[in-house]
């Protein structure tokens, strides 16, 4: 028997009624913003801000999607005409939304050329990036650009022809300085505290080996501002896909599933203008700082610790996780240890944030794979789990938990048989050279990977030493 199939997403669908399409028309709309890192927590975040903000006030605010290594995601999107479909999910019911706000895809691998000749057009005022923490190419050491990273090497060795984020940046920004063109603003929306300073100096500095005087234009004339971002957005299925057909009445290759809440909040430093994302509910501050510390300590550094667990457990998503009232109470423990850490955070009860952390986590429709949230962990554990820690020690408090995360993911380490994680060798060889009288010092001598503070704190090592052993011992 045939299995007839709904017809592709297109600008032709008609959608049922429950559905939010697109409130405003898309034949009008002209590209302003350039994302870099096309990949499902852009569209589920910062492209459905932008939807929002378009039908409140509609402006040239197109965002055209980049990504650098795949071409899949970038034809799909062709063959839907920038359609897509975005579905929030709780315990309430299901809700379904159509983003319009993306205009098209590139690949860096097919695209190369239009991408650089986007971004040197006057029309792109913004580059937005979701591209991971280890795309960057941040030494470890000096926080600065690490010259052995694939994409940094190859971009410093030619940059006309870039492969990393970075290098793209610098690139476009050369072209634009050439060319006698202000340069676009750069927002930054990755999982690293004061992201906009970090990403603004690693620019500065591969135009600097490149052009002394183009670091100086970037130096005087660029924006850099910070933001933190948060919603849950579990890689897709083929259930997210059948799910999202279900409910537009229509087949669409690119659907994401995701929770209802989603926060933004960004340093308001846009020189050439901006798209009207408060209206979409985005919070505009003069220090993003305390806000991103907040989500990394509390939400960021829980789900690792649930990541960790889970893996050693086997259990196969967060809600798994949560369900076991031993494991939910060491994440509470984990969140009240980390928001002593905390300063005030303008607008946010601290309290309730934590409570809804729980219920997030808890969300019986959100499958996120506890395997998705410990990859990358030497990229992630700095800031979400050993800055904190130093910050307590320091103030003479308890950084007990933080140990035993450490301890979970040194586990974890063992145990798993690939890691995924850019540092994968040097973890392997440090489990490798484990001994029973202290088994974590071959981690702590992994070079930049922990602070000083905690390296040299025997006390607290001696923590993560115990925390290893009550995990073997069970």
């Amino acid at each position: 028997m045939m299995i007839r199939r709904m017809p592709r997403l297109s600008a032709s669908t008609a959608f049922p009624a429950h559905v939010a399409a697109p409130g405003y028309d898309r034949g009008l709309l002209k590209p302003g913003i350039l994302h870099i890192g096309l990949g499902a927590f852009h569209r589920a975040h910062q492209a459905v801000y932008t939807d929002t903000a378009l039908a409140a006030e509609f402006g040239n605010w197109g965002i055209v999607g980049v990504s650098l290594r795949s071409v899949d995601i970038v034809h799909d999107l062709a063959a839907q005409g920038g359609l897509y479909s975005v579905v929030a999910r709780s315990a309430a019911g299901d809700h379904a939304q159509v983003v319009g706000s993306v205009t098209r895809g590139l690949s860096g691998v097919e695209n190369q050329a239009e991408i650089l000749a986007l971004m040197a057009n006057p029309a792109i005022r913004v580059v937005t990036i979701t591209v991971t923490e280890k795309a960057y190419g941040i030494d470890p050491v000096t926080g600065g650009l690490d010259r052995n990273h694939p994409s940094v090497k190859a971009d410093l060795a030619d940059p006309k022809s870039p492969t990393g984020v970075i290098g793209y940046l610098v690139e476009g920004l050369w072209q634009r300085h050439a060319a006698g063109l202000p340069p676009f603003t750069v927002l930054c929306c990755d999982n690293l505290p004061t992201n906009g300073r970090i990403v603004r100096r690693l620019v500065i500095e591969m135009a600097g080996a490149r052009d002394p005087a183009l670091a100086n234009w970037i130096a005087g004339q660029g924006a850099f501002p910070s933001s933190m971002v948060d919603r849950i957005v579990p890689a897709a299925t083929d259930e997210t896909r059948e799910l999202a057909e279900t409910l537009i009445g229509a087949e669409d290759r690119l659907a994401l599933s995701t929770e209802p809440f989603m926060q933004w909040v960004i340093e308001d430093h846009f020189p050439a203008g901006r798209p009207r994302w408060e209206a979409g509910g985005a919070l505009f501050v003069d220090d993003v700082e305390p806000y991103e510390k907040m989500k990394l300590r509390l939400l960021n550094g829980s789900h690792s610790l649930v990541a960790y667990l889970g893996q050693l457990k086997d259990l196969t998503f967060v809600r798994d996780v949560m369900a076991v009232p031993e494991y939910q109470t060491l994440v509470r423990r984990h969140m009240a240890e980390a928001v002593k850490t905390l300063d005030p955070v303008p607008g946010i009860d601290l309290g309730r944030y934590m409570d809804q952390l729980i219920e997030r986590f808890e969300n019986p429709t959100i499958a996120h794979k506890t395997q998705q949230i410990a990859m990358d962990g030497t990229q992630k554990l700095p800031q979400r789990i050993f800055a904190g820690a130093v910050e307590a020690l320091a103030n003479g408090g308890d950084a007990s938990s933080a140990a035993y995360v450490v301890a979970l993911w040194i586990a974890y380490v063992c145990k798993a048989a690939e890691i995924n994680d850019p540092r994968a060798a040097e973890l392997k060889a440090a489990a490798a050279r484990m001994t029973a009288d202290d088994p974590s010092a071959p981690f702590f001598a992994i070079p930049g990977l922990f602070p000083q503070a905690l390296t040299e704190n025997g006390a607290w090592r001696a923590q993560v030493n115990a925390e290893l052993e009550k995990l073997n011992a069970g």
